[in-house]
């Protein structure tokens, strides 16, 4: 209708080079670019410059999805493409097969945040009470219906699974899963998802705030962090895993950098217990970090019985944690 191409890649974008979608990018002429915030993060640790090393001179939009980009990732595109280029940071869902936040040209674009919600898109963020909040930290939303929502599962003849998937928590009332915070100017900032909160002495906090401060060190390019809650009502275990840079060893002075960054950053609880490395963080075909499954296979669960494992990027990448921990 518009004169639009879709350009799709179908692959490891990192394989056999890191550099291989920015290739794609200059060859088609794509006009607008977008991946994963971990793809972003991953090509600022490793200091490349893509619009030196290509030419992209015709790409006019980054997008970025799949999980929080943190503030460094707005950073680095604003350097690396100019002014010039939105950066729209977005989020959704594949079970709503679209974005219910992100950008506009209309709207400005402000470090860390996603800039406005999506009209069509009745989002907003409700304590736990169900009461909507600005300014705070809320379960993440949609008041009114949209086209594009699921109205049953394959053999949910009642609708009873996708009554306790979305709408057991505030009825009549789709809960997405991801904590939200809503500003008084309108645009928002996703913390990660609500089923895998850390809560350590009451202290909450959301698994992308963590991430967005232990992958700003050079020295780790991924990483996921799992909260083990203790049932006799401890603080549990804060267990930080971490796929390490090239030419960078997990030794005690890293161990420290990353402890100390995360005692001045976000707060003395949330020291991790233990970091252990390992050798790729399981993520979905969309990109995002599997923190839930991880958690059940760390707690005994098998892979195959947690999640689908044609939806992961690496198939093997949950059995690292089988037996991992006692």
């Amino acid at each position: 209708l518009v004169g639009c191409k879709v350009i799709c890649f179908d692959g490891d974008p990192v394989r056999p080079d890191p550099s291989t979608l920015w290739q794609v990018a200059a060859r088609t002429e794509a006009t607008y670019f977008g991946c994963s915030a971990s793809y972003l993060m991953a090509e600022r640790a490793r200091g490349v410059q893509p619009t030196v090393e290509h030419d992209l001179s015709k790409v006019s939009a980054v997008g970025s999805t799949g999980s929080p980009l943190p503030a460094a990732g707005f950073n680095w595109v604003s350097e690396q493409f100019g002014p010039h280029v939105q950066l729209s940071s977005k989020s959704g869902g594949t079970d709503l097969c679209t974005a219910v936040v992100g950008t506009a040209p209309l709207v400005p674009v402000w470090e860390g945040e996603i800039s406005c919600r999506y009209l069509g898109a009745a989002v907003q963020a409700f304590d736990d009470q169900g009461v909507p909040v600005l300014q705070a930290q809320g379960e993440l939303v949609i008041t009114q219906p949209m086209p594009s929502m699921p109205v049953a599962f394959a053999g949910d003849d009642d609708r009873s699974r996708l009554k306790a998937a979305y709408y057991e928590q505030f009825p009549g009332v789709w809960a997405h899963g991801d904590w939200i915070t809503i500003t008084d100017r309108g645009s928002c900032v996703i913390s990660g998802r609500s089923d895998a909160t850390l809560n350590r002495g009451g202290v909450r906090l959301g698994t992308s705030e963590f991430y967005s401060v232990v992958e700003t060190l050079p020295e780790i390019a991924d990483s996921l962090v799992i909260h083990l809650e203790d049932t006799d009502g401890g603080s549990g275990s804060l267990l930080l895993f971490v796929v390490m840079s090239e030419g960078s060893n997990l030794d005690a002075e890293v161990h420290a950098q990353i402890a100390g960054h995360v005692r001045a950053l976000l707060s003395p609880r949330h020291v991790p217990d233990q970091i252990l490395q390992i050798s790729v963080v399981p993520r979905t075909l969309s990109g995002k970090k599997v923190e839930v499954p991880v958690k059940r296979v760390l707690r005994g669960a098998v892979p195959s019985d947690v999640v689908s494992l044609d939806s992961l990027t690496d198939r093997f990448s949950l059995d690292q944690f089988v037996g991992l921990i006692e």
